[in-house]
């Protein structure tokens, strides 16, 4: 109802019902003629039908995360980019009793956030590090006191020298994790591929055989995504990913 939607807005009414008048024009609003009550309209699902094709691509990562969980023992997940955050969609526990829940499907980050966070950034041009450091300096001061703009470039070289980002334990002790950047076909970091575990079981001695299997898995995910995007285009007109 209109009244409802002020007060929870804190809007006033007529800049509410002008609002309303808009998405209603366009298609994403309806309204009941019984009830008076506003839904999403025809335009709002035909949009999520877009999305939804334009997202599915993200299910192709399944796959890759069930493997690295089965083979490592551990916890492993898959984590977009979405502008200067992340945000974890995928998380699959492997067989070692002992896991980490230190991130979990749903949840968001900044970028340089947990092992993925920071290999997604490492993979920014220097002045785009720079923009998102600036852009989150508050929040990493407030949230994250640890993470200070010295060790997120130390963490950013690292990344870079190394090909995989490793967190130990900075944002929560004993929780160690590794994270490789899934690249588009342009080069620009998308997503990122992570296994978390407690720290004795991401030591020197075990590092290269994580990051071998993180590695192989994201190059395999980065082709998956190119053919699903080249069958998007060539079945679906206009299509832009």
């Amino acid at each position: 109802m209109l009244t409802e939607l002020v007060r929870v807005s804190g809007l006033k009414q007529p800049t509410v019902r002008r609002l309303l008048v808009a998405l209603i024009r366009s298609g994403l609003v309806e309204q009941s003629e019984e009830t008076r009550r506003y839904h999403l309209g025809v335009t709002a699902y035909v949009y999520g039908t877009i999305v939804a094709d334009r997202f599915a691509s993200h299910s192709l990562a399944d796959e890759s995360v069930r493997r690295l969980a089965e083979t490592s023992g551990d916890t492993a997940f898959f984590c977009i980019r979405q502008g200067m955050n992340t945000l974890c969609l995928r998380r699959e526990e492997g067989e070692h009793p002992i896991r980490s829940h230190v991130l979990n499907v749903g949840q968001r980050h900044p970028l340089g956030v947990a092992a993925h966070g920071i290999a997604m950034l490492a993979s920014l041009s220097d002045e785009d590090v720079q923009a998102v450091i600036a852009a989150n300096r508050d929040y990493y001061a407030s949230h994250y006191p640890m993470l200070n703009e010295d060790l997120l470039r130390e963490l950013v070289a690292e990344t870079r020298e190394r090909g995989c980002a490793i967190n130990r334990g900075i944002f929560h002790t004993g929780a160690w994790a590794i994270a490789v950047a899934i690249r588009d076909k342009s080069g620009n970091a998308i997503a990122a591929l992570s296994v978390g575990a407690i720290e004795n079981r991401l030591q020197e001695a075990q590092q290269p055989e994580i990051i071998a299997m993180l590695t192989s898995e994201a190059r395999k995910l980065e082709a998956r995504f190119a053919r699903f995007e080249n069958q998007l285009r060539s079945e679906v007109p206009g299509f832009a990913p």
